[in-house]
């Protein structure tokens, strides 16, 4: 079974900033486009933001302004920049990829990887 990595989560401070990383796994060679979830207790998993292969971006209206995600490298990291943190934004965070590449001279393909999440705790 593959899962993305992802990595950056830990405490935060109302105010703060965090970021999260999102790599591809040995078995891929690159995210091509991703979505950044997140699950806070009690709660469905929600969309917080969106990159496709063009680079376009959307953002869930509770973040935006104050989330940035972002893709670089040859190998896609997908990063979720999180300032002007706040305590609603306490969560486990997770990565979708959309579409992968499977090795350098490969089409981009559809696809849905998850991690296995990061836990973002925003509190004083």
């Amino acid at each position: 079974q593959v899962h993305v990595v992802e990595s950056g989560g830990g405490l935060g401070q109302p105010g703060g900033s965090l970021r999260l990383a999102c790599a591809a796994p040995a078995s891929i060679f690159s995210i091509n486009a991703a979505g950044w979830y997140r699950q806070a207790p009690g709660k469905e998993r929600e969309l917080v933001a969106r990159i496709t292969e063009g680079g376009d971006a959307t953002y869930a209206d509770s973040v935006k302004g104050r989330f940035t995600i972002s893709r670089e490298g040859a190998r896609g990291t997908v990063w979720l920049q999180m300032n002007s943190l706040k305590p609603e934004d306490t969560a486990v965070y997770y990565c979708n990829a959309e579409k992968v590449r499977y090795d350098p001279f490969d089409t981009v393909r559809n696809a849905d990887y998850w991690g296995k999440g990061t836990l973002v705790t925003v509190s004083p």
